[in-house]
């Protein structure tokens, strides 16, 4: 039986934290963002944390010390993640390439992975003791572009954390860059694939023409979020029985739809539901879109590390979504889906502009994102794959992952870590319930 988290303590000791500059001289130049990747809702970091056990291969060989010169010898390719950002008129974001480097804390816990319950998986309730937050490192503008930490075990395994700065690098591109660093510790003497800019593709046109609907980006009134002190993170773990279950509740017509879709629809509105809105309120489920390999021919070149996404958007009210069926909320999102198309991709390029660069308005928003597929777990150092490599927690109020879990049981499956308020978070998880314990026919008011 393994421990809870809440009965586990143990002791983080930490070195100063350092910067790596890029182990070669690299361009000094000052190289301006996409307008994908400058919007308002990226400019923010992004936690992710990699698990690696002991390999008796590797005895004698201090992980902090093999990672932190294969990441000197990876900025020299990835050279603009060394610099810091600027902003320009118009909110327009560059980044200049100093070679000033990226923050580096080395670090001993001791603490054993065979005894370490729940602590280390999502929604990592010891996050902050293997990220530790450098004062003054958390600004988007002039700030290092990645906090990383490197936290050796007693039991000689390791964690590895990092925190991205999401203007500059999306997850797929996150992917890239430590798997180049994993590269180049196994002696590698380049990364297999080679980064490219190009940032110039995701940019607006001359004018910038908004040519179709974008409701993720609609004019609101700003509107207080969710008070931080009311919130609270829960994970739910969905293994083959829950998955069967929720398919259950696919119309007929729907039933080859993903699970990641039916999931979303289900999570919506038991979310919707949890929350209890205005009827009248429009809530918006939001879904990102890798542009990558999603059209022929490509839209992205291989190697673009930048924010390559976009989102569709499922819109209807909250009246209507809590008392229609399930597969109402399944229509709508697969109907968001299949509006992405190329002139899609440039549209919202030129709405970001013509916009101001906005934020996503947070009242009625819902933003999930499938991370099952990223590929972090692959990413080795010399110590093998990753016990759990991923996100760690999704930005609190309205977001939310998809991401591949194995629990307790050897059970494969997908967690979903959820941000509510107190009170709604006991009334989600009433509603998941029921769902997940009451299956009832795709044309039931579930």
């Amino acid at each position: 039986m393994k421990t809870p988290a809440s009965s586990i303590v143990f002791n983080v000791s930490r070195r100063e934290p350092e910067l790596i500059a890029p182990s070669k001289p690299t361009p000094h130049k000052l190289k301006p963002l996409s307008d994908i990747d400058d919007q308002g809702s990226v400019r923010c970091y992004v936690p992710i944390i990699q698990i690696y056990r002991h390999r008796s291969s590797m005895q004698g060989k201090d992980p902090a010390k093999v990672i932190r010169e294969a990441i000197g010898k990876a900025l020299v390719f990835y050279y603009p993640l060394a610099g810091r950002l600027r902003e320009g008129p118009n909110r327009k974001l560059s980044v200049e390439c100093t070679g000033e480097g990226v923050l580096f804390t080395e670090a001993d816990a001791d603490f054993d992975l065979q005894h370490s319950g729940n602590v280390l998986q999502p929604p990592f309730h010891f996050l902050d003791e293997f990220l530790f937050d450098v004062p003054g490192s958390n600004g988007v503008l002039n700030c290092p572009l990645l906090l990383i930490q490197v936290t050796r075990l007693k039991c000689s395994g390791f964690v590895f954390a990092l925190r991205y700065n999401h203007t500059m690098i999306d997850g797929p591109g996150i992917v890239q860059f430590l798997r180049s660093i994993g590269e180049l510790a196994n002696g590698k003497c380049y990364p297999s694939i080679l980064p490219i800019w190009e940032r110039q593709i995701l940019n607006a046109r001359s004018p910038p023409m908004t040519t179709c609907i974008h409701r993720e980006y609609d004019d609101f009134t700003a509107t207080v979020p969710f008070p931080p002190d009311d919130l609270v993170l829960q994970a739910f773990f969905f293994g083959p029985a829950e998955i069967a279950t929720v398919r259950s509740y696919a119309p007929s017509h729907l039933r080859h739809c993903t699970t990641v879709e039916i999931l979303i629809a289900c999570l919506w509105k038991c979310r919707t539901i949890a929350l209890q809105p205005n009827p009248t309120l429009e809530m918006r489920m939001m879904f990102s879109h890798n542009l990558r390999n999603k059209f022929s021919p490509d839209i992205l070149p291989k190697g673009y590390y930048g924010n390559g996404f976009v989102f569709s958007t499922a819109v209807s009210t909250a009246g209507e979504l809590v008392t229609n069926s399930t597969g109402y909320a399944l229509e709508l999102i697969r109907k968001a889906k299949s509006e992405i198309t190329r002139e899609y991709v440039q549209s919202t390029a030129d709405t970001l502009v013509i916009k101001g660069r906005p934020s996503i308005p947070e009242e009625g928003t819902y933003i999930m994102s499938d991370v099952r597929h990223l590929g972090l777990e692959g990413v080795d150092f010399g110590w093998g794959k990753a016990v759990y490599g991923g996100l760690t927690k999704p930005t609190p109020n309205m977001a939310s992952f998809c991401a591949a879990f194995e629990n307790e049981k050897g059970e494969k499956g997908v967690v979903v870590p959820v941000w509510l308020p107190f009170q709604a978070m006991g009334r989600f998880v009433k509603q998941l319930e029921i769902l997940l314990h009451a299956a009832k026919p795709a044309n039931s008011a579930l």
